[in-house]
């Protein structure tokens, strides 16, 4: 074999090395150039998401199905949160979205109890139904002072 044909041959191979390196890596890195089409971005309005976190799970079922995009306050000062789930899930109209907490002091999480409605939430639709964050420490000083009832 000729030197330039050899070493033609080894370049090739170095730039498909290259080449899947760099897919694997955007694959991994979850950029938006290549992840945006496995998910997609709705929103919960909510009272009180005391605790929840940008990056905090979504689950269905106790199985995680996206995370927390943003959080941010609306015109009405209530707390919005883009939820960014999983293309596989479909969540109808009706459903619930609830701040719960993992153990009694662990993180918070947004829990979706799916409804049965047929019609199904598309990407930027609000999830209306919503139950907020349980204020622990209220309910403790409360019960501490004699106010609970």
């Amino acid at each position: 074999m000729k030197q330039g044909t050899q070493e033609t041959i080894v370049g090739l191979f170095i730039l498909a090395g290259f080449a899947a390196l760099c897919y694997m890596a955007l694959q991994l890195g979850e950029v938006e150039l290549f992840s945006s089409s496995r998910n997609y971005i709705i929103e919960a309005e909510f009272n009180n998401v005391s605790g929840v976190k940008a990056g905090a799970a979504v689950q269905v079922s106790g199985v995680v199905v996206g995370s927390v995009d943003r959080i941010h306050l609306n015109e009405d000062s209530y707390a919005v949160l883009s939820l960014k789930l999983n293309k596989e899930i479909a969540v109808p109209v009706d459903s619930i979205a609830s701040v719960k907490s993992q153990g009694i002091i662990g993180d918070k999480y947004i829990q979706i109890s799916l409804g049965g409605d047929e019609e199904m939430l598309a990407a930027g639709e609000l999830i209306t139904e919503t139950e907020s964050a349980v204020d622990i420490e209220s309910l403790i000083s409360k019960f501490a002072f004699g106010s609970a009832k």
